[in-house]
């Protein structure tokens, strides 16, 4: 008589935890975009096997309340934050568009030897180095948070042009809108990392989960590199997106570049 319950006692057991996991998604324990336990650790709370805890989550993912992706593992699912490509602008600004609130906090202000990479790019031996991360808040109702974890951002200003900055000021306001020169344009290269740990801890995801890694060379009017800047972004949150023009079939695509 007993064996002949179990198959059901299964079927209401990942269904118990499947409607509890929904009550903590819905109740805002975890919120769009966050990553779950994995399937270890749930697996230990509830003290069910993998395979029960995965059954669970399948069922949400049926419902369209979770998602999963290789390298992440389980999470709220959510629509990623797409950025346009078509004209230069910050984060915030993009985000703003989308009806998000963004918020900076900075990790890191100080004059330091260039890199060598930020030397060949701005030709200055001393930069001003801003280290922050951008979190991003999805709804009004979402006050009480911080925000996600959206962008861990590097820049490096030549030292004559980030002197006058103060702390206070690159916290409060983009460096486009502080640095007193008139900008023409940037070019900016985008591809797939791995987050290390650093990226990681500050990103709220795995170690080595997927990530896309954005440099970007900002110039003045007169083609003079001044910023340089590094973006990593949660490959589950973000997506870039760039409108193309028709180009006849024997033309190369634009903006195409193989790494060595």
């Amino acid at each position: 008589m007993t064996s002949a319950r179990r198959p059901a006692d299964r079927t209401i057991r990942y269904q118990h935890i499947a409607d509890e996991l929904r009550a903590r998604v819905e109740g805002g324990e975890y919120l769009a975009g966050r990553l779950l336990p994995s399937e270890a650790e749930l697996s230990q709370q509830y003290q069910a096997s993998r395979v029960t805890i995965r059954r669970a989550l399948e069922a949400l993912r049926a419902e369209g309340l979770v998602s999963s992706r290789q390298g992440f593992g389980w999470f709220v699912a959510t629509d990623p934050l797409r950025q346009s490509l078509g004209r230069l602008g910050t984060i915030e600004a993009q985000l703003a568009a989308l009806g998000f609130e963004s918020e900076r906090q900075i990790l890191g202000f100080a004059f330091v030897p260039a890199p060598a990479k930020v030397i060949a790019v701005l030709g200055v031996d001393v930069v001003l180095e801003i280290k922050r991360l951008n979190l991003a808040r999805r709804s009004v109702a979402d006050k009480k948070s911080a925000g996600d974890p959206f962008a861990r951002i590097t820049v490096w200003c030549p030292e004559h042009l980030g002197a006058r900055l103060s702390r206070r000021q690159v916290e409060a306001s983009p460096l486009y809108e502080l640095i007193d020169v008139p900008l023409g344009g940037a070019t900016q290269t985008i591809g797939a990392s791995a987050a290390s740990a650093s990226d990681a801890g500050l990103l709220a995801i795995p170690v080595g989960s997927p990530v896309l890694v954005c440099e970007r060379v900002t110039r003045d009017r007169e083609g003079k590199a001044v910023l340089f800047s590094e973006h990593v972004f949660p490959g589950h949150l973000t997506e870039f997106s760039v409108e193309l023009p028709y180009a006849e079939a024997s033309m190369a695509p634009s903006g195409l570049r193989l790494v060595e």
